[in-house]
């Protein structure tokens, strides 16, 4: 198997990294300050996003990109490489609408969104006018296997006959849910369990859950706190979300009742090739420090980069992030 990137991802890839050393790793230092300052976003990230638009590093990660749509038509393939390049800059990805998790949110609208629903939420989405968020994981259940979420969803307004309401009611608690914090997020898409599931009636676990399109103003949505992770204060926020007898429209449920288990893994397929392919970016950056660290440092005599352990170790962290991006 030949693991190089394609001619196209090079391409890209070399136009990217000249875009971030000109014009995005400059402001590094403001974006922190603004941060700090809570000025978040920073206000001359949309100039960013602008300019990043204009010059087609815009979308990149939508394999079924339309041609009407804003963007440059990548494989999850050719987009790796890319991924790895911004995650170098964890706050690169924003510029080039490239952020989790709007990747993934805006993969789910593009597969599964009504004709209504693609206007409403997938179009501002896709020219970086909103932000959004996913709402799955849970504090009291395993929730890395969704099939153990309890945040029901159940459907009012169905008692007239062959009626499947047209109320949904959601009721539920959400946590480390990122993005929720971001002034600009107006979406939330929510996994939910269906209240008329029967776990004794019904073996079949993978169909008992649907997902559901909440405004985040919507009454009884309620941002609890932004969840600090190892110490990490996140601005966009990994965010304890507390929904009380939240009601939308039956119109707002996305794709078909019972079928959020597929959904979301289709969701998180790519998402998980993104977040590794970022990481490695950070690890590679990481490299490059220690190494650059290890000519400049003196101990016992000599540099640290002419000490054996030292070249192991620099060795070893080179042989682990090369396994680590070929998987």
């Amino acid at each position: 198997m030949d693991f190089n990137p394609s001619p196209l991802a090079r391409q890209m890839c070399d136009r990217l990294n000249a875009f971030i050393d000109r014009y995005v790793l400059p402001y590094n230092a403001a974006w922190h300050a603004a941060v700090q300052a809570g000025d978040y976003p920073p206000p001359f990230l949309e100039d960013l996003k602008a300019l990043a638009r204009e010059e087609g590093l815009w979308n990149l990660f939508l394999p079924t990109l339309r041609d009407d749509e804003p963007g440059t038509r990548l494989s999850n393939l050719d987009y790796a490489p890319l991924a790895e390049a911004m995650g170098r800059l964890p706050w690169a990805a924003e510029v080039f609408n490239c952020s989790a998790p709007d990747t993934g949110n805006i993969e789910l609208l593009h597969r599964f969104a009504s004709p209504a629903q693609r206007a409403q939420w997938l179009q501002p989405l896709l020219h970086g006018q909103c932000r959004s968020a996913f709402a799955m994981s849970e504090p009291d259940v395993a929730s890395s296997d969704p099939t153990n979420l309890q945040t029901t969803v159940r459907r009012e307004g169905a008692e007239r006959s062959g009626a499947a309401g047209d109320t949904l009611v959601l009721n539920g608690r959400k946590w480390f849910i990122t993005g929720a914090a971001h002034p600009q997020c107006q979406l939330l898409i929510v996994l939910c369990r269906n209240a008329d599931a029967d776990d004794s009636a019904d073996p079949d676990s993978h169909h008992r859950h649907s997902m559901v399109l909440v405004p985040v103003g919507t009454p009884g949505v309620e941002v609890v706190r932004n969840i600090h992770v190892l110490h990490h204060h996140a601005p966009e926020g990994h965010c304890e979300i507390r929904l009380h007898n939240v009601r939308v429209p039956a119109t707002a449920l996305l794709g078909d009742w019972g079928q959020g288990f597929a959904m979301a893994q289709a969701r998180l397929g790519p998402g998980r090739v993104h977040h590794c392919m970022r990481t490695i970016g950070q690890c590679e950056l990481a490299l490059q420090l220690a190494a650059e660290r290890a000519l400049e440092r003196h101990a016992f005599g000599k540099p640290l980069s002419e000490q054996s352990n030292v070249q192991e170790w620099l060795a070893d962290s080179r042989i682990e992030i090369d396994q680590a991006r070929w998987l």
